[in-house]
């Protein structure tokens, strides 16, 4: 399997003379790519065009022609150093975008991002263009980003791209923040991966802008550490959290339907956890995610992992100071009614 490292660049409305176009609230603006071999080593560059008048060696570079956002916002336009003058030299987003899945080649790759947003908009900005969708359903990837923590930290920190190149000391041989570069230097940190730590790649990740369609595709991966489930869209956060398959407690190791300690409850207003036990591997953690999808509706990702026996008292201490912050909030209003007038 080959490894398409991408990157992109996008535009967005410049604040009062532009108006977001809700449908796709950042342009593409460029691409930029590096394909890897299976062994990390890249691949040989093809008809990938140039960058600033460089042939990037194994690399694919293609400014585009904006079509919705015409002014530069002030902030892209400072960090990326690129002015409109110079993208109405490029591609409509169409063409572009089909040079570089032709770049891309008929064997089997994987895409690979610094961070989760770029298949995201390239997705989105596809969909604008009425272009065939790269999956039906959630889109396996690899997030560089991730692995590097997984790899050489904690793996819960999400460092810069400039951070993670310094650690690993590689060479900076071209600025950072244009499509081409930023991928360039994602491609040497997953080569550094796949050389020292092949294993922390079995970590994919999800792009879900097409969610699961139905029951029978709803996505459910286990990893080392922890299982994750993706659902198919519902109406209403109501109607997902009242799924079976949502609400439901299993341990991915034995793959029994457990008893829960602690019912869903959400700590902060942003998520949903739980807290199970299994006889034979111990306490499970559940974490809920609402999610919103591009057609207005809502679906589900949910994680369980196995968290050792202070954590599940700490988790039951959280519990019991949300269920005592709601009881107070609960006695302000109550409060505040009786001494309506």
């Amino acid at each position: 399997m080959n490894y398409v490292v991408l990157d992109l660049e996008w535009n967005q409305a410049n604040g009062i003379t532009e108006h977001e176009v809700p449908a796709i609230p950042f342009e593409i603006i460029e691409i930029g790519a590096v394909k890897l071999g299976a062994d990390g080593s890249r691949c040989p560059a093809g008809d990938g065009g140039s960058a600033q008048g460089r042939d990037p060696a194994g690399g694919f570079n293609r400014l585009i022609r904006p079509s919705v956002y015409h002014e530069m916002n002030q902030a892209t336009g400072r960090l990326i150093h690129l002015r409109m003058k110079e993208l109405k030299k490029g591609q409509p987003f169409p063409q572009a975008a089909e040079a570089f899945f032709a770049w891309c080649g008929e064997e089997e790759y994987r895409f690979c991002s610094w961070g989760s947003a770029d298949l995201t908009e390239l997705q989105r900005n596809m969909e604008y263009y009425h272009m065939k969708p790269l999956a039906d359903g959630p889109l396996a990837y690899l997030d560089v980003q991730k692995l590097f923590s997984i790899a050489y930290e904690d793996g819960k920190s999400r460092k810069s791209l400039e951070y993670a190149v310094d650690f690993l000391e590689l060479e900076k041989d071209i600025p950072f923040h244009r499509a081409f570069a930023d991928a360039h230097y994602t491609a040497k940190i997953l080569a550094r991966i796949l050389a020292e730590k092949p294993a922390a790649l079995r970590n994919l990740s999800y792009d879900v802008f097409h969610p699961p369609k139905d029951r029978k595709s709803e996505l459910k991966v286990q990893f080392d550490n922890y299982a994750k489930y993706i659902s198919r869209e519902f109406d209403t956060k109501e109607e997902a959290l009242a799924d079976r398959e949502v609400a439901s407690s299993k341990c991915y190791l034995c793959r029994r339907n457990l008893r829960k300690k602690i019912r869903w409850f959400s700590p902060g207003g942003k998520h949903y956890v739980c807290l199970a036990y299994c006889e034979k591997h111990g306490y499970l953690k559940g974490k809920i995610r609402i999610r919103k999808s591009p057609a207005g509706k809502v679906y589900v990702v949910k994680t369980t992992k196995l968290i050792s026996d202070e954590d599940a008292e700490a988790l039951k201490a959280r519990r019991e100071h949300a269920s005592d912050v709601h009881r107070k909030r609960v006695q302000r209003k109550s409060r505040g009614t009786k001494e309506r007038p």
